[in-house]
């Protein structure tokens, strides 16, 4: 797991996110779950209070898809085979990685200056970004993922994030969980320097157990998401995951938001689902679609809130 302090707390939002203000939440009815299983019976959306917050928009608009439609037709531009052309050598992942091993990184220089390297040479795996294409779906959907919950958790330049299960820091959260060790060698070693991350110092620490003991007890966080996490782990945990967190979300204000489905709570059945929720202080606020330029299918999301002080 890992916490990005600045000055011993915890840091802010990347100077990425703008500032979001005040508006209404879309409120959806949460139908089924999205894998064949049976049909889900879960809690049923709270109302929203549309006159106390509003949300700017940051992500794909109508407009800029169109925009984005009138350039490629305006310059006649057709997706083009990637072969060899002038000024331009396409190489796999795996060419340019016998390529570094091959050239020791620097293959345009010869004699004593080609082992001329850096203090801590990069691995070439992650030069080459083999870790980029780990998960399923283009390295691009980060950025995709953040404009959603940036707008749908109201996010400022003050807000605390804690991410579950973050990986290779695909979405670039501020605050995150570790679970896989060639993920965390990626984000600590590529990731974090190709972002300019490096001077927040990030305190990281490894853990499958959803125990969040080392982020401290003081922080209150504004957004608390897992990314195709949750569905990967047995209910149980993650129950216990809520149970730890639920009091570390601000009151009325603050969303938890999980990706795909939420299984964990549909398997107890609606009641029984709310029941739960409801002994934590949460409380299912409904499902949200997301669509974007950076993927080809939209994006499932459950929303919760913590609705006791």
């Amino acid at each position: 797991m890992a916490l990005l302090p600045s000055k011993g707390v915890v840091i802010s939002v990347p100077a990425l996110v703008l500032s979001i203000t005040a508006a209404a939440i879309l409120l959806l009815v949460l139908m089924s779950t999205l894998s064949s299983s049976p049909p889900c019976t879960c809690p049923i959306p709270a109302k929203v209070n549309s006159s106390i917050r509003s949300r700017e928009r940051i992500s794909t608009s109508d407009e800029d898809i169109e925009w984005v439609k009138s350039q490629i037709e305006a310059n006649g531009l057709h997706m083009q085979q990637n072969v060899l052309r002038k000024g331009i050598n396409p190489r796999t992942r795996q060419q340019q990685l016998q390529d570094l091993l091959q050239f020791k990184g620097i293959s345009h220089y010869e004699g004593e200056e080609a082992n001329n390297h850096t203090a801590l040479p990069c691995p070439g795996e992650l030069l080459v970004e083999e870790h980029h294409s780990n998960y399923g779906e283009p390295w691009a959907g980060g950025r995709d993922v953040f404009e959603f919950l940036a707008e749908w958790a109201y996010l400022t330049p003050d807000s605390k994030v804690l991410e579950i299960g973050c990986g290779t820091l695909r979405i670039q959260g501020i605050t995150i969980a570790w679970r896989d060790e060639l993920s965390l060698m990626a984000a600590i070693r590529y990731e974090l320097p190709s972002q300019g991350l490096l001077f927040k110092r990030p305190l990281i620490v490894r853990g499958e157990d959803m125990d969040f003991s080392k982020f401290g007890s003081v922080t209150m966080y504004n957004l608390i998401y897992a990314s195709a996490v949750f569905l990967h782990m047995p209910d149980k945990l993650v129950w216990i995951g809520l149970e730890r967190l639920a009091g570390r979300l601000k009151p009325f204000e603050g969303r938890i938001f999980v990706s795909h489905n939420i299984k964990f709570c549909s398997r107890l059945g609606g009641d029984e689902c709310t029941k739960r929720l409801n002994n934590l202080g949460l409380e299912y606020r409904g499902k949200h679609t997301h669509d974007s330029l950076l993927f080809n299918h939209y994006e499932i999301w459950f929303e919760f809130s913590r609705v006791k002080a």
